[in-house]
C-alpha cells in the first residue's frame, strides 16, 4: 500500500501559508543570509541580492523540504522508514534529515552516479540502491520498493510538506529585506522551490514579482504553462542537472500556472558567466542551477534596461563536479561576451602573421572607450601553400562587438567568420585545429613559456630569421603568469646554429618535442 498522500481538494496561497508559517526546517536548516552582489550591483545598476542557499549543510536547499515531509510523518511512518529516487541534492537532503529524525532512509541512484555523490549520501547515513541507468529507472525501482517494504516515498519536488519546506526561503527573504523588492528570480527543476517561494511571496507582498527560471534545453515547465498542461520532455540537458527535469509535478504545475508572473530560459555559457559573477562577489563557486537566477536577473537587466531596481536571486546549490570547473571557465568569458572567437584566413606567405598581430593590436573599441586586446587563444597548422586558416580568441568590451571585429578583419585583407556563438567551434574544433601536414619540411617542435603581457608574441616573431617558417601554432590562455605555446618551426639544417642562439637570446624556458613519439604519431607526416 502507499504511502503517499491521498489526492485532496487543492491547497490556497493562504493553506501554503500557514503550512511554510509552521513549517519544521531548521532541525537541519540554518537561516541563509541575504547578501548583496556589490560588483555584479555596480555592474548592472541595479541592486541584487543573493540568497545564499549554498551555504546549508548539504549545500543546497532540498533538505528543508525533505525534513518538512519527515517530520510530519507518524512515528510508524518513521519507523518503516523513508524511500527516495535521487542522484543529487535531494537525496543528501533525505539522507541527513531521516538520520535526525533516526529513520532508516533508503537512497535509489541510478548506477552512472557518480561516487563522490554516493559516498556523501553513505555519509550521513542513508542506504544506496543503485538501479538503472538512468533517473527514470531509479525512480520506478524506488517506488516498487517503496510498496513492497510500506515505506514512505519522499518526493523531490511534488508534495505539499516539501513546497512548504522550501517557501521558508521566502519566508527568511522577506524578514531580512523588508525595503523595495521588485522581483525574485527562481530556478525551476520539477518546481517545487518556486512553488514554495511563489506561494508565500504572493500572500504576504503580491507586489514582488517571480520570475521563474529554466535552462533553454530543460524548459518543461514554461512549455507546460503555455500549452495550458504538463508537458513531458522527449529529452533535457545535462549541463544543469540540478533543474534537468523532463515532466513537472502536478501540484507545482498548478501553482505555477497561477502565481509566477513570468518566465526565462538561459543558456550554458550565460550561466558560466553566472558563476564567474558569483565567485567573484562571494568567492564561493556554486553549481549550474545555483547560478540560473543570476543568468537571468542578467537577462532581464539587458531587456528591459533596468537602473535603480532591486532583484534577489536564490543560490540553491553548490553541488558542483570539480571535472566541470574547467569546462565552467572556458566558457564564461563568452557566455559575458568578453573573449570572442574567429577563424581567420591569412596569406601563407612571410610576414603575414605579423601583420595580422599588428593589425589586433590596433583594433578600435567598437564600444566607447580604449579596450585593451589580448589574445586569448591561437591555434594554426600549415595545411595550403596559399591560405592559413587560424582560429583567434580575443578580449572584448562590450557585447556585440564580436561581428565587428570580424568585419574590421576582413576590411583589411584577413577574411573572418565570427565564431563567437558557433557550438561546434566552441566545443570541439577548437581543439582539433591541427594533424599531419605535408609541407611541414624541416620542421621542428618546440613548448615555450611565453609571458601573458603584452608584445610577448611580437617579439618573437621581430627576432625570427626570414627564411624561418610557423608550421603549426598553439595557445590558450589558462589564467596563469605564463602562456604555454606549443609551436612548430620550419628551419633549414644549415641554420641549426644560427636557431640555437635565437633561443638564447628569445630568453624564453623552452623544451624542444621534435622527437616526442605522439608528436610524431599525430602530427609529422
Amino acid at each position: 500500500m502507499s504511502t503517499r498522500p491521498a489526492k485532496t481538494n487543492a491547497l490556497t496561497p493562504a493553506d501554503y501559508l500557514k503550512k511554510i508559517l509552521t513549517a519544521r526546517v531548521y532541525d537541519v536548516a540554518q537561516e541563509s543570509a541575504l547578501e548583496v552582489a556589490k560588483n555584479l550591483s555596480r555592474r548592472l545598476h541595479n541592486t541584487v541580492l543573493l540568497k545564499r542557499e549554498d551555504q546549508q549543510p548539504v549545500f543546497s536547499f532540498k533538505l528543508r523540504g525533505a525534513y518538512n515531509k519527515m517530520a510530519h510523518l507518524t512515528p510508524a511512518q518513521l519507523k518503516k522508514g523513508v524511500i527516495c529516487a535521487s542522484a543529487g541534492n535531494h537525496a543528501q537532503g533525505v539522507a541527513l534529515g531521516a538520520n535526525r529524525l533516526g529513520a532508516k532512509a533508503v537512497i535509489v541512484m541510478p548506477v552512472t552516479t557518480p561516487a563522490l555523490k554516493i559516498e556523501a549520501v553513505k555519509a550521513l547515513g542513508g542506504e544506496v540502491v543503485l538501479h538503472g541507468d538512468s533517473y527514470s529507472d531509479a525512480h520506478q525501482h524506488a517506488l516498487t520498493l517503496e510498496q513492497k517494504n510500506g515505506m514512505t516515498f519522499v518526493h523531490p519536488f511534488d508534495d505539499p510538506e516539501v513546497i512548504a519546506g522550501q517557501g521558508t526561503i521566502a519566508m527568511e527573504m522577506l524578514r531580512q529585506h523588508q525595503g523595495p523588492l521588485d522581483a525574485v528570480f527562481v530556478a525551476i527543476g520539477g518546481g517545487g522551490l518556486i512553488s514554495g517561494v511563489a506561494n508565500y511571496i504572493k500572500a504576504v507582498r503580491p507586489e514582488i514579482k517571480v520570475i521563474g527560471v529554466q535552462m533553454d534545453d530543460s524548459s518543461a515547465m514554461m512549455q507546460s504553462v503555455a500549452k495550458g498542461k504538463r508537458v513531458a520532455l522527449t529529452d533535457v540537458g545535462l549541463f544543469s542537472d540540478g533543474t534537468a527535469v523532463k515532466l513537472v509535478g502536478e501540484e507545482t504545475f498548478r501553482i505555477s500556472r497561477k502565481l509566477v508572473d513570468s518566465y526565462i530560459t538561459v543558456d550554458t555559457d550565460a550561466v558560466c558567466a553566472a558563476i564567474k559573477d558569483v565567485f567573484v562577489d562571494t568567492r564561493s563557486i556554486v553549481e549550474p542551477a545555483g547560478a540560473l537566477a543570476v543568468a537571468a536577473i542578467k537577462q532581464y537587466v539587458a531587456e528591459h534596461k533596468t537602473k535603480g531596481e532591486t532583484y534577489a536571486a536564490i543560490l540553491c546549490g553548490a553541488n558542483m563536479n570539480f571535472d566541470r570547473l574547467r569546462f565552467v571557465a572556458e566558457r564564461a568569458e563568452v557566455g559575458e561576451e568578453r573573449e570572442a572567437l574567429f577563424a581567420v584566413t591569412i596569406p601563407e606567405q612571410p610576414g603575414s602573421l605579423r601583420r595580422f598581430c599588428e593589425l589586433i593590436g590596433q583594433l578600435p573599441s567598437f564600444g566607447g572607450g580604449k579596450t585593451p586586446r589580448n589574445v586569448t587563444e591561437f591555434n594554426y597548422r600549415l595545411s595550403d601553400a596559399d591560405k592559413a586558416h587560424v582560429f583567434v580568441g580575443l578580449t572584448t568590451g562590450v557585447k556585440g562587438e564580436s561581428s565587428k571585429i570580424a568585419a574590421h578583419f576582413t576590411k583589411h585583407g584577413f577574411e573572418a567568420i565570427d565564431l563567437t556563438h558557433d557550438e561546434l567551434a566552441k566545443e570541439h574544433l577548437r581543439h582539433m585545429v591541427g594533424g599531419h601536414s605535408a609541407l611541414a619540411h624541416e620542421e621542428r617542435l618546440l613548448r615555450f613559456e611565453f609571458p601573458e603581457r603584452p608584445g610577448a608574441l611580437m617579439k618573437f616573431l621581430l627576432a625570427m630569421r626570414p627564411g624561418w617558417n610557423i608550421s603549426l601554432f598553439h595557445y590558450r590562455n589558462q589564467g596563469a603568469d605564463y602562456g604555454r605555446i606549443l609551436m612548430g618551426l620550419q628551419v633549414p639544417k644549415a641554420d641549426d646554429k644560427a636557431f640555437a642562439t635565437f633561443l638564447s637570446a628569445l630568453g624564453y624556458p623552452y623544451v624542444e618535442e621534435t622527437r616526442n613519439p605522439a608528436y610524431r604519431l599525430f602530427l609529422q607526416r
